[in-house]
């Protein structure tokens, strides 16, 4: 796991997009030596991406390792999982997908009861398993390695067997004219799978997507009822708000 300095390092590049070894020396008090280490590492760990003189978020069409995306934005997926959790009731039905910032909502649903959740994460499968209140519903399919999703034709026909009252997604990336994008095309499959079959739509990514990109189209953000994030460029917002999508902004 990356250190104190290396996770305010990465918390500099999501701000900025980009860090130089001389200003984070600088910054943190240190030699040049030892930020070039900070940055190997969090270039091996594919956090990063190494450039002359600095490193840049990484990005492009492979995803960052799942255990690793836990740390970006910690914080602020705690808070967007809190908020989505206001939004549905006990009782309800829902789908939840892939994804660090879904696993953080489903982690705030524990205090809920009565809800029926479908998902194709193992990870939210996980969390919720202890808890006899909710019943868990797991998707068919095959099971990705690197982060435990469910993928592949199985999962998709299994996901269109429901109409559920709210659907919980995340995306790898989202693009300025707002399309939501991701990685594994089989993921994306499932998404929209999902997208078709809620009746209230709820997105849920920190502000880093809006420096990232992935190669897979799952939709527009207009196919969303709620958008929930900590930080929204405002050329977004505005998109948002034309297309009827409620914005919800959270603080850390």
């Amino acid at each position: 796991m990356p250190s104190i300095r290396q996770n305010d390092i990465l918390e500099l590049a999501r701000t900025s997009g980009r860090v130089l070894v001389d200003d984070l020396a600088e910054h943190f008090s240190v030699s040049p030596q030892t930020i070039r280490k900070d940055l190997n590492d969090l270039c091996d760990q594919r956090l990063l991406s190494r450039t002359h003189g600095g490193a840049l978020l990484s990005s492009g069409v492979e995803n960052v390792e799942y255990d690793a995306r836990r740390v970006i934005a910690s914080h602020e997926k705690l808070a967007i999982g809190k908020a989505a959790s206001a939004i549905i009731p006990a009782g309800a039905s829902l789908f939840i997908n892939i994804g660090t910032t879904t696993e953080a909502v489903a982690q705030a649903l524990l205090q809920h009861s009565d809800l029926m959740i479908i998902t194709n994460n193992i990870n939210v499968a996980n969390v919720m398993r202890p808890y006899s209140r909710n019943q868990v519903v797991i998707a068919s399919g095959v099971v990705r390695h690197t982060d435990g999703g469910i993928v592949g034709e199985a999962a998709v026909e299994f996901i269109r067997q429901f109409k559920v009252d709210y659907a919980v997604i995340g995306a790898s990336a989202i693009d300025p004219d707002g399309s939501l994008l991701d990685f594994d095309y089989r993921e994306v499959k499932v998404s929209q799978a999902i997208l078709d079959n809620a009746r209230h739509v709820i997105l849920v990514a920190d502000s880093t997507k809006f420096d990232r990109a992935a190669p897979v189209r799952i939709g527009h953000v207009s196919r969303v009822d709620t958008f929930i994030t900590d930080k929204c460029p405002e050329d977004f917002a505005m998109i948002c708000k034309e297309s009827d999508v409620n914005l919800i902004l959270v603080e850390s």
